[in-house]
């Protein structure tokens, strides 16, 4: 069972990222650690995060902007190894309460005007990089930092959801190296797999009469309830 309702979260998580470029994560991360605790749970999202962008990366190679992409990266992958330090220095308790603080901090950053005007330029750029270098190997979450600076830096939405796939792609890849690999069954990291490329499928096709505002508005309300649920967990955690 538990396989299962992960599953068709990673589907439904890759549906959205597929039509709104960005989410996967976000609406991954409640599920993935309600049902296998927040070591495992990150670390197989993480590893999920990968297979969606290196299925997607091939739909959206010529709106690539390598260049952006680039100044972007190399602050992630120096911050990087800062977060794999935490996740292993941290108790369980505290690891989901780290997960649900990085949640909400996801979907109020878009919402501060202020952050968004100060990430553009070279500057920005680095700031932004190493912030969702450090998110994403801690959480999965890098995409809200990356975001804030497309919209500061007036980055068009297409080139950026183009060349977030390639971002993620390569923190994903020092993300499995740093935390390792899933300790789950192959066979249920497979079917994880499998469930995550269907996903990125369907959302192609979706993508060509599903509005991203729809799509944007059911991966909001599937992260703010997963957010709150692993708060609560890592809340009762502390005290348990």
């Amino acid at each position: 069972m538990t396989v299962i309702l992960a599953a068709i979260a990673a589907f439904i998580a890759a549906v959205i990222q597929r039509i709104t470029g960005l989410g996967f994560v976000l609406v991954l991360v409640g599920p993935i650690v309600l049902l296998y605790g927040p070591v495992e749970g990150v670390t197989l999202g993480v590893l999920l995060a990968l297979v969606a962008s290196l299925t997607a990366i091939p739909l959206v190679w010529r709106q690539i902007d390598w260049a952006r992409s680039w100044w972007l990266i190399w602050p992630g992958l120096l911050a990087a190894p800062v977060g794999a330090l935490l996740v292993r220095l941290l108790p369980d308790a505290a690891l989901l309460l780290l997960i649900a603080a990085m949640a909400y901090f996801a979907l109020i950053a878009g919402r501060i005007p202020t952050l968004s005007a100060a990430l553009s330029g070279r500057t920005g750029a680095v700031v932004a990089g190493s912030t969702a270098g450090f998110m994403h190997v801690a959480s999965g979450l890098s995409g809200p930092p990356l975001a804030a600076y497309a919209v500061g830096d007036r980055w068009p939405q297409r080139g950026f959801a183009a060349s977030a796939q390639l971002i993620f792609l390569v923190f994903g890849v020092v993300s499995v190296a740093l935390r390792g690999f899933p300790v789950s069954p192959i066979e249920d990291v497979g079917t994880l797999a499998v469930a995550t490329i269907a996903g990125i499928a369907i959302g192609t096709i979706l993508s060509r009469n599903v509005s991203p505002r729809i799509a944007r508005g059911a991966m909001l309300v599937l992260a703010w309830a997963g957010a709150t649920v692993v708060l609560a967990r890592g809340i009762l955690a502390l005290f348990s």
